[in-house]
């Protein structure tokens, strides 16, 4: 019952951590509650799991130390990860920005990490509910449905709060704690937004429709230019999860913690200069709507022109009309009234604490031995295979040390 290292969690992050581990000749056991392994790795990608992206930055991740990522980046990089998937035979493609997809299945990445713990002897507890983790004189113990383990070093691969229905749990923070590590607050993250029923009113009948736009949110935050999409709670689309991270991410403001939150603005039309191509038409017997269905849907330039009470032809409008166009046009500010929650959300924001750690080892500075990796840790990558490689970097890190 006793092992040189044991890891709790048999996602991304756990299984590539206990490969590495026990490549090494480390004795591991890797315990999971879950039946079935690797089931967030499954239903990923539309069943063909974005695995990485063909270019990973730091600035390609939210967390409260921006330069957390740098180094286990820089240790194991997408390249690597693409050598691994390549040895094994998997063929691949990549889509827009960078996203690397499986052409078959995403069971073959599970499959590939499953081979790797073989290769490294790793040992399975699954499914096995872990009740308690103490240190010990040597090491650490943990209290299982299967009895008592014991190890040198102890991992902890849980994952966030992000899709429950596949068993997401807050266990990792709880062992966090007990330890004395500092956790940041946990949110939702690319995930769908919420809006206002008096927004939803003025454009819910556009819901199932989708638009190319630059969305933001915050002035010093990236732009997303991808698509939106309508959706009969709100807004949702690549845009839309991709600043539902920054928007979830805004500080406090107040002794009760109540977050202050900023509006996204959406440019409409990202590829359009829209203040000279409005004046181009500006004596025009066009209206508005028939000029954005040569950029839009038809249905959806005259829906959106209708709520805003843009209908007369351009020449008719005074040069107030024309400038509120360029405004709804270039800039439309938005402020959601909430997210899906955890349920449609892809990840989860917050976790432990960067501070707590050692970002060459993913060790903690106050517990020798004890390791934080994945999801767990507060780092959250965009939507396009940036959570993925934070999971095969983190892992490949900490089995090398464990």
């Amino acid at each position: 019952m006793d092992f040189d290292v044991i890891v709790i969690g048999a996602g991304a992050a756990g299984m590539m951590c206990a490969a590495q581990a026990g490549q090494r000749g480390r004795r591991v056991l890797l315990i999971d509650h879950a039946h079935k392994i690797g089931e967030r790795i499954r239903i990923s990608g539309g069943g063909r799991c974005n695995f990485t992206n063909r270019v990973v930055k730091p600035e390609n991740f939210i967390s409260q130390n921006p330069h957390f990522t740098r180094s286990a980046l820089a240790q194991f990089g997408a390249a690597d990860f693409i050598e691994l998937v390549q040895r094994y035979g998997i063929a691949y493609h990549e889509k827009t920005l960078g996203q690397l997809f499986c052409d078959d299945s995403a069971t073959q990445i599970i499959e590939l990490l499953k081979a790797e713990c073989t290769q490294g002897d790793v040992q399975w507890a699954n499914p096995c509910a872990v009740y308690g983790a103490e240190k010990t004189q040597n090491g650490f113990q943990i209290e299982t449905a299967q009895g008592i383990f014991r190890s040198h070093s102890l991992v902890i691969a849980t994952g966030g709060l992000a899709i429950p229905q596949l068993g997401a749990s807050p266990l990792g923070y709880r062992i966090a704690e007990q330890f004395g590590l500092n956790i940041i607050p946990p949110q939702p993250a690319l995930v769908p937004l919420a809006v206002s029923p008096e927004m939803l009113a003025s454009f819910g009948q556009l819901a199932g429709n989708s638009l190319r736009v630059s969305a933001q949110c915050g002035a010093n935050n990236p732009h997303f230019r991808e698509n939106l999409l309508f959706t009969h709670r709100g807004l949702s689309g690549p845009a839309i999860l991709q600043v539902s991270s920054y928007w979830q991410n805004q500080g406090y403001f107040d002794l009760k913690k109540q977050t202050k939150k900023h509006p996204i603005t959406v440019n409409l039309l990202p590829d359009i200069n829209i203040s000279n191509w409005l004046q181009s038409h500006r004596q025009s017997n066009l209206n508005l709507a028939q000029l954005l269905a040569n950029e839009w849907p038809k249905r959806i330039a005259q829906d959106w022109c209708r709520l805003q009470g843009w209908s007369k032809p351009l020449a008719e409008h005074s040069n107030k009309d024309i400038a509120a166009m360029q405004h709804a046009l270039h800039a439309w500010e938005i402020m959601p009234a909430g997210t899906l929650g955890y349920a449609k959300a892809e990840v989860t924001l917050g976790g432990v604490d960067t501070e707590a750690l050692s970002s060459k080892t993913m060790e903690s500075k106050i517990v020798p031995g004890l390791f934080f990796i994945g999801e767990v840790v507060d780092v959250t990558g965009w939507l396009g295979g940036y959570n993925f490689q934070w999971a095969w970097s983190s892992g490949w890190v900490a089995g090398q040390f464990v």
